[in-house]
């Protein structure tokens, strides 16, 4: 194998395979990135047996075709180092070494054969259908907040994806719930897709979020019932999905709650992070005591003190308490497109329905603390 390729360009398609390798491996294959170089292409591969990333860059000078594997964080890390869009030459001297030079640089990196590098097989029998990344990049966005960490309930440590049908619509609807907080956010799509109900690994999204974050085109997606294919400009994501049940959401989705807090977003989001400054590790809770035209936020801390603030509100029913996790508000007002925020509220028992003016497809849902 022997070729030359533009350092910047080798280096983002590097960045995006390095994210999937685990710091620490049992098997030290995983710890490689694998390089194939055919057809005036190489093509680099990452897995850690349940994700896998490859992405193909085209090259203006392939001398000598071949394959192999190295450690992706040295090849990133030198990479990172060499001079901005410098020219980088490959070559594989034997099974077990990579010569890499560059300008005045010269390395010889220690290689594993390709032959030795797990890849799954790639092929989804399902058609394919076409989102625009931007809108699955929001639902992602917009779900992942509320997803849960507890490893006792694996099915609650992603995204479930599934079909939904609203007014002879239908949608693609993200859901995630920590039993604490539920987020769903959900993007019409054609009536006849073909989608199995999944639910999308947490590592899976956050890789993905930050592919789409580069990404402005369509995105075509495929699955199964084990395994979801995502193909971008710059790349293929393949990922098994986790096993397991996603419970009965709709039946935590509050219908009663008639009473209407209205407030400005941003200034609700400031006063909540100002008031919080007071307890240190910002576990305790945040009491709101509800009036027709204000709000009053307080947060009491035994060992710090305690942080007051006031603000405009518009609420549609008598006075009222309240209080919630000021972190999970936080967390919902930065997913909020609109310049408002509106909690519809039933008694100071019951959980919040949060909604966005701005997308009327997403929602989330809180439970109140006890104070």
């Amino acid at each position: 194998m022997e070729f030359t390729i533009n350092r910047d360009v080798f280096l983002k398609s590097l960045s995006h395979a390095h994210g999937i390798i685990e710091k620490k491996n049992a098997l030290p294959i995983l710890s490689n990135v694998l390089i194939e170089a055919k057809n005036s292409k190489i093509k680099v591969t990452a897995t850690d047996l349940d994700l896998i990333y490859s992405e193909e860059i085209s090259l203006q000078n392939l001398q000598k075709e071949g394959s192999t594997t190295t450690s992706a964080s040295i090849l990133y890390d030198i990479l990172r180092k060499l001079e901005p869009n410098s020219q980088v030459e490959f070559s594989l001297e034997s099974t077990n070494k990579l010569k890499m030079i560059s300008g005045n640089s010269k390395f010889n990196l220690l290689c594993i054969s390709s032959d030795n590098f797990p890849l799954s097989d790639e092929t989804i029998n399902q058609k394919t259908f076409e989102i625009s990344s931007q809108k699955i990049l929001r639902l992602l966005n917009k779900t992942r907040i509320s997803i849960s960490n507890d490893e006792t309930r694996h099915y609650l440590n992603g995204v479930y994806l599934h079909k939904t049908k609203l007014d002879n619509r239908v949608f693609l609807s993200g859901v995630a719930t920590d039993s604490h907080r539920l987020s769903s956010s959900s993007l019409e799509i054609d009536s006849n897709t073909n989608f199995e109900p999944i639910i999308l690994p947490k590592k899976t999204i956050y890789q993905l979020i930050a592919l789409l974050e580069q990404d402005t085109n369509v995105v075509k997606i495929s699955n199964n019932k084990s395994k979801i294919k995502f193909e971008m400009t710059s790349g293929i994501l393949i990922s098994k999905v986790i096993d397991g049940r996603f419970p009965d959401y709709s039946k935590v989705v509050p219908k009663e709650n008639d009473k209407v807090l209205k407030l400005k977003l941003n200034e609700f989001k400031n006063s909540i992070e100002r008031v919080t400054t007071v307890s240190s590790d910002r576990k305790e809770g945040l009491k709101m005591i509800i009036s027709k035209d204000s709000l009053q936020l307080t947060v009491n801390s035994p060992n710090s003190g305690e942080g007051i603030e006031n603000m405009k509100a518009e609420f549609s029913s008598n006075d009222m308490n309240i209080s919630f996790n000021s972190r999970y508000l936080i967390d919902i007002a930065s997913q909020i497109e609109n310049d408002s925020i509106i909690l519809n509220l039933k008694d100071g028992g019951s959980p919040a329905l949060i909604k966005d003016l701005s997308d009327k497809n997403s929602f989330h849902v809180v439970m109140p603390m006890k104070i």
